[in-house]
């Protein structure tokens, strides 16, 4: 029988997180949701224009990467990789499933989700994965990770009004 990540514990470390982000860290992102059914797609089943849903305002952790920049013939592009953090619990509240090719706002810029991972459990189990009787009060999923690319405003058709 495990000692630690009983359900007790699960609600102290949530309650700290519900605290920390949003009073403390303080780091806050837009996030699009593309919506499927308005999308339409061509033979190959790619969208050509993606539609999205408003904003959903979401407190991160936030780690950005360096900026790199590439020259062609059309001039200079500046390219980001960020990764965002989201409190699992949050997500689960306002029913928000992260998914490839959703968009973030951050800082002016547009970023398009290329990962989703939802593998950081509290003590290193989830209570849906119980092998053993006994344990299915034990972990809990703590936070889901999408890292992502900078997209171009005017590729995605947003543009900021003032």
């Amino acid at each position: 029988m495990a000692l630690f990540g009983r359900n007790r514990d699960v609600l102290l470390i949530n309650s700290i997180n519900r605290e920390l982000l949003p009073d403390i860290i303080t780091q806050q992102v837009g996030y699009y949701k593309v919506s499927l059914g308005a999308s339409t797609t061509n033979m190959y089943g790619e969208a050509t224009n993606k539609f999205v849903s408003d904003p959903v305002l979401l407190n991160c952790l936030i780690t950005r990467g360096e900026q790199t920049w590439s020259s062609d013939e059309w001039g200079p592009d500046i390219n980001r990789n960020i990764s965002f953090a989201f409190f699992r619990q949050d997500l689960v509240d306002i029913n928000l499933v992260p998914e490839v090719g959703d968009f973030i706002f951050y800082y002016e810029g547009y970023y398009e989700v290329d990962s989703v991972v939802d593998n950081q459990y509290f003590v290193g189990k989830i209570p849906e994965y119980s092998y053993s009787s006994g344990l299915e009060n034990y972990g809990s999923s703590i936070s889901t990770i999408c890292t992502t690319h900078m997209v171009p405003a005017d590729k995605l058709g947003i543009t900021i009004e003032r």
